[in-house]
């Protein structure tokens, strides 16, 4: 079992940095940093700080969606992405979440 944070971001669907989809631009980055596994997900609904309710319907212009990108680290990778988005100047909305992780019934790919 390893200690860790549970990392979660809030980006609209249409957010971008660098041309590239911010969360697209967040999965990438993370990879190269050698962090082990990420996911993004889209919303089905949901209201921010404006408290202005966004649902998926199928003619929805998109782009007013939430999607979450989340990934499971160390402190050190944890602190080191967040160094990076400090860094390039992204304006995000983000969780971070003390975890407790590992895999039960590991194999000998997984990394011990």
């Amino acid at each position: 079992m390893s200690e860790g944070h549970f990392l979660r971001f809030y980006v609209h669907e249409g957010q971008r940095h660098h041309h590239t989809l911010l969360w697209e631009w967040l999965l990438q980055h993370a990879n190269k940093l050698g962090i082990p596994g990420g996911s993004a997900f889209k919303a089905m609904a949901g209201f921010g700080r404006h408290h202005v309710l966004h649902e998926a319907h199928f003619f929805e212009l998109a782009g007013s969606l939430a999607v979450e990108v989340e990934f499971i680290v160390t402190e050190a990778e944890s602190a080191q992405l967040l160094e990076l988005i400090e860094r390039e100047k992204i304006r995000v909305f983000y969780a971070c979440i003390p975890a407790r992780f590992g895999i039960i019934n590991p194999d000998r790919k997984d990394v011990a």
